[in-house]
């Protein structure tokens, strides 16, 4: 129903957590999955588990490395049909502290990552004349956070960035859409306590909850969606929040 079977994707950060749960995802619904992350063991062992999944190592800032990715992809496997951009970092303190070491790693991964992980696709997808980019924002790139400057600035800009791209794309009959998760509980927001959060269906969100929504984007059954945002928080963004 969904059109993916067959049809390879590239999902960065893609070795645990949360892009772990969108390959295993993409991996059912019959996709050759290409793991793009730093994380070369744990790329590598959940490459094992999936058959046709491959590991890639990418440092998504680095430039070169996209293209070696990409390159080694369509040698593989010949196309790229969907691109998932989900590498990303956070990193908090007070504006007053907040270093520009820490803005410029926070938007190199998030921001520059993203940018060009889709200018990498891009000439692929075009030759083809189809595609789909997902990008990976948050509920920071809806709306501000405290502490969180680089993180909420750098995920604004991927909403920013995917409306621009959807666009200019659209033409060739390439869709890039951008997905908003609230609170997921993973590695990195461990130390959260989400009672402190009000969320209307009353629990912080695992890694599978998101991935219906990639494999909905990913697919034919969003065909006619561009640009879009899909917020997948538990409601957090809906009702104005009271202390």
């Amino acid at each position: 129903m969904n059109g993916l079977a067959g049809r390879t994707a590239i999902v960065t950060g893609g070795a645990r957590g949360i892009g772990e749960a969108y390959v295993r995802a993409l991996h059912a619904e019959g996709v050759r999955v290409v793991i793009a992350d730093v994380l070369a063991d744990q790329g590598k062992a959940l490459a094992g588990e999936l058959d046709g999944a491959r590991f890639a190592a990418l440092d998504v800032a680095d430039e070169a490395a996209w293209d070696a990715v990409v390159a080694e992809t369509m040698d593989a496997f010949g196309a790229v049909d969907v691109l998932v951009n989900n590498a990303g970092i956070a990193n908090a303190a007070p504006i007053e502290h907040f270093t520009l070491e820490k803005w410029n790693a926070v938007l190199a991964v998030n921001l520059t990552g993203t940018f060009l992980g889709c200018r990498a696709v891009v000439p692929a997808m075009k030759a083809a004349g189809r595609g789909s980019i997902v990008n990976v924002s948050s509920v920071e790139g809806l709306r501000g956070s405290e502490r969180l400057h680089g993180y909420t600035a750098a995920k604004f800009g991927v909403r920013g960035l995917t409306k621009s791209l959807a666009v200019e794309l659209g033409p060739a009959g390439i869709r890039v859409n951008s997905i908003h998760p609230g609170f997921i509980r993973t590695d990195m927001t461990v130390r959260i306590d989400p009672d402190r959060l009000q969320i209307p269906l009353g629990r912080p969100g695992a890694p599978g909850d998101l991935a219906g929504a990639v494999v909905f984007l990913a697919g034919d059954a969003s065909a006619y969606l561009t640009g879009a945002e899909i917020v997948v928080d538990g409601g957090m963004t809906t009702g104005i929040p009271h202390s």
